[in-house]
């Protein structure tokens, strides 16, 4: 079978080839299967994340529930732009977030941990699971877990097949992304790494309960803090797309024969949409310390598998 079928043939495909072979083959750059870790960021690295982040259009939905129940909560953001239909407020705090600038960052902190303050995580999964059994990603009409890259999903299966252990290090949040890690992309929940709630113990329910704050954002520095914290070791290879994934690339790089990886979403016909906001800084870090960057436009053969339920049928 023909290794990462769906990346054009050129300098990507042939430096992640050549890198894998050289840290899996006994020589100058062989690394022990035991130091083999890999992490990959995951909204726009892994899937999309335009228009919106996947996790924000599940808390929209939230959101709306929440507002429906409670009129007086529609007076304010997020709850307007979630009754309304309209994520341009949401947007605008993505957009101003990448850019550097977390004024109202606040705002919808305090509105994700009111969808789940109190509840226990074995509720929460349930809502999300159900989240990702019906809703479809609002601009390519596809199921959620059906919009993993394909060409990722097959770079993620390379490197567990020598001998790697393949973790997400998320800026969303980690137990969102825990629900569906292993069957979006093979993934075990305790290989998710990612932004975190307060928990608490609740003797009498015997669970696990959301609290009234967010422990950690992992994101910019905090996430290979939040690597080693949880690892207890370097990656040799890391993979991101934006501003906040630099430090995390720059710790995989400096490792001995480590590799960073930055995804460029510069497909302007297939991408959703082709985008540079958020990634400014991460693209001319990756020029300056020599990462690899792949060229959505230029590396992918095809970005998804079509149709949804048959992966023998490609889509360009």
């Amino acid at each position: 079978m023909h290794t990462l079928p769906s990346w054009r043939d050129g300098h990507a495909r042939g430096a992640l080839l050549r890198f894998v072979e050289e840290v899996t083959t006994p020589g100058e750059h062989f690394v022990q299967p035991t130091d083999r870790v890999a992490v990959f960021d995951n909204d726009g690295t892994l899937w999309p994340e335009r228009p919106v982040p996947v996790q924000l259009h599940y808390l929209m939905e939230r959101w709306r529930d929440m507002a429906a129940a409670d009129p007086t909560l529609s007076r304010h953001e997020p709850y307007t732009s979630a009754a309304s239909g309209d994520p341009a407020w949401l947007a605008s705090v993505m957009d101003a977030h990448y850019a550097g600038d977390d004024t109202r960052l606040p705002v919808l902190a305090e509105a994700v941990m009111a969808t789940q303050r109190t509840m226990d995580t074995d509720s929460v999964a349930v809502m999300v699971r159900r989240f990702f059994d019906s809703s479809l990603h609002p601009l390519l009409g596809r199921p959620y877990k059906a919009c993993a890259y394909q060409p990722m999903r097959e770079l993620l299966e390379l490197l567990r097949s020598r001998g790697f252990t393949t973790v997400i290090a998320t800026g969303g949040g980690r137990d969102f992304i825990r629900v569906v890690a292993n069957e979006v992309y093979g993934v075990a929940p305790e290989q998710v790494i990612g932004s975190a709630p307060d928990l608490s113990w609740d003797a009498e329910r015997r669970a696990v309960v959301y609290g009234n704050g967010i422990d950690v954002l992992d994101d910019g520095p905090e996430k290979p803090v939040r690597i080693w914290s949880r690892l207890g070791r370097r990656p040799v290879f890391a993979c991101g797309n934006s501003n906040g994934d630099i430090e995390m690339l720059s710790h995989a790089a400096a490792a001995p024969h480590g590799m960073a990886v930055l995804v460029h979403h510069d497909d302007t016909d297939r991408d959703d949409p082709a985008y540079d906001v958020g990634a400014e800084r991460a693209l001319a870090e990756a020029s300056r310390q020599g990462w690899l960057t792949i060229s959505v436009r230029a590396d992918w053969a095809r970005l998804f598998l079509t149709p949804v339920d048959d992966p023998s049928h490609n889509r360009t």
